[in-house]
C-alpha cells in the first residue's frame, strides 16, 4: 500500500537539463518531482515506521503547538529524493543523505523535490554522484534541504513516465 502510494498519480515528474537532448547527467543538471501528501500517505508511513507522534494525527494538538494543522513526517517528505534518483537511474544505490528541516509540511501541501548534480566521479564503471537536495512547498517555500550521494550504474537519464 505504501509503495503503491509512492508510485501513485500524485507524483508528477518534471525534468530540467542544462545539457543537450542526449540526456546524460552533467554537473548542474536538475531533476524534480512533485507530489501532494495525503492523509493516507501519513497513515501508511506511520504504520511502516511506527511513528505515532500525535502531531501527525491530531489537528487541535498540532495547532496548540503552534502549527497550522497536522504535519507530514519529515522523513516521508525526504523520501522524494531517493524516489527521484531511482526513477531516473534504475539500479542506483543510495549511499548517504544529510537533511536540514526548515519548515513544516502539512497534509494536502504540494511539495516539489529537487536534486541537482554537484559532483560526478567515475569508479569501476559506475558513477558516484553528489546531489544538492531541496524540497519546496507550493513551488516557492524551502522546507527541507541537504545533500545526497548515490552510486549510479550509468549517467544516462531515463525518461520518467506518469503513473496514471
Amino acid at each position: 500500500m505504501f509503495i503503491r502510494s509512492l508510485l501513485s498519480a500524485n507524483v508528477l515528474p518534471l525534468r530540467c537539463f542544462s545539457s543537450s537532448a542526449i540526456n546524460v547527467l552533467k554537473i548542474g543538471d536538475i531533476l524534480r518531482q512533485a507530489r501532494i501528501f495525503t492523509n493516507e500517505d501519513v497513515l501508511e508511513y506511520s504504520k511502516v515506521s511506527h511513528d505515532s507522534n500525535p502531531m501527525h494525527f491530531d489537528s487541535e494538538l498540532a495547532r496548540n503547538a503552534g502549527f497550522e494543522d497536522r504535519l507530514v513526517q519529515g522523513m516521508l517528505v525526504a523520501a522524494l529524493f531517493p524516489r527521484i534518483i531511482s526513477s531516473h537511474f534504475p539500479g542506483a544505490v543510495y549511499v548517504s543523505q544529510s537533511l536540514n528541516f526548515k519548515l513544516p509540511v502539512y497534509i494536502g501541501d504540494k511539495v516539489a523535490g529537487v536534486v541537482q548534480a554537484i559532483s560526478l566521479k567515475e569508479n569501476k564503471k559506475r558513477y558516484i554522484v553528489k546531489f544538492k537536495t531541496s524540497c519546496f512547498r507550493n513551488d516557492e517555500i524551502l522546507v527541507l534541504d541537504g545533500e545526497a550521494m548515490a552510486i549510479l550504474p550509468t549517467l544516462a537519464v531515463e525518461q520518467v513516465h506518469s503513473m496514471e
